[in-house]
């Protein structure tokens, strides 16, 4: 008799400036790797993991969500806390639960990132791997109000990676916000699925909107435009974090960066 499969759900949080990204890569270090190598030495068996996002390398995460199939019996706390002993620092297991008929990727029907920046005076230092910095102070409010131009389903051509691989280039965007939080400037992103980079575009299209280098229609024009090439450069990396995703009938915590928490 064929041993009984069952899915196994965790939410992860992970420091992105320690991999070259999240999805499994021949000859760096990945979340993935390091992750179905941990699964699997508590399993006792090989895994194989789906996440409901590929965040690029340098990306964190806060509410990250992946599912496995195993026939191995433990107790959720072991593949909570074992799992999380045998990562590197810079990943940890938040929860685990037990769920038939999940995929952590199709399942989603939403992911909400956050993106942070900082506008000090001096480049950041202690949190120079956390947050992205703009040498020029922010108007939040500006980018705020420029940003709602951006909600519901539309095409985000203008706002997208040229290796995306998607085969449309319509989001569906369910809420959008920038406030200042702790001293930092962060946008709060809420959309069904993301297009490659289109979080980073946006954040570097509204840093532009911040510090008065697009007026407040200038984000309207380039989306209209759908043209990449004619909107300001993609933000760095450091300053993104996935912090939730949701799914039909099921409560997931939303985590967010710890320098705004």
């Amino acid at each position: 008799m064929e041993p009984v499969q069952r899915t196994i759900v965790l939410g992860v949080e992970y420091d992105g400036g320690a991999f070259h990204g999240f999805q499994s890569q021949a000859h760096a270090e990945s979340v993935q790797d390091a992750l179905e190598d941990a699964i699997g030495r508590v399993a006792n068996e090989r895994v194989r993991i789906v996440a409901a996002g590929r965040t690029d390398a340098g990306v964190h995460a806060t509410g990250q969500v992946v599912s496995f199939r195993t026939s191995a019996e433990r107790p959720l706390d072991a593949w909570r806390r074992g799992v999380s002993s045998l990562t590197p620092d810079t990943i940890g297991v938040v929860w685990a639960r037990a769920i038939e008929s999940f995929h952590a990727r199709f399942g989603a029907v939403w992911r909400r990132y956050v993106y942070v920046y900082s506008d000090a005076p001096e480049k950041p230092v202690i949190h120079r791997g956390l947050v992205a910095w703009c040498r020029t102070p922010l108007e939040p409010e500006r980018m705020h109000a420029a940003a709602q131009c951006l909600l519901g389903e539309q095409d985000f051509s203008a706002f997208r990676a040229a290796g995306c691989q998607s085969k449309t280039p319509y989001r569906n965007v369910q809420a959008i916000g920038v406030a200042r939080m702790n001293g930092y400037v962060a946008i709060d992103i809420t959309a069904n699925a993301f297009l490659l980079h289109m979080v980073r575009n946006i954040a570097g299209a509204l840093r532009a909107v911040g510090v008065g280098e697009l007026g407040s229609t200038d984000l309207r024009e380039l989306l209209s435009e759908r043209d990449r090439s004619r909107a300001p450069p993609t933000a760095p990396p450091q300053g993104l974090y996935l912090v939730g995703v949701g799914y039909p009938g099921m409560d997931t915590p939303v985590r967010p960066p710890p320098v705004i928490a």
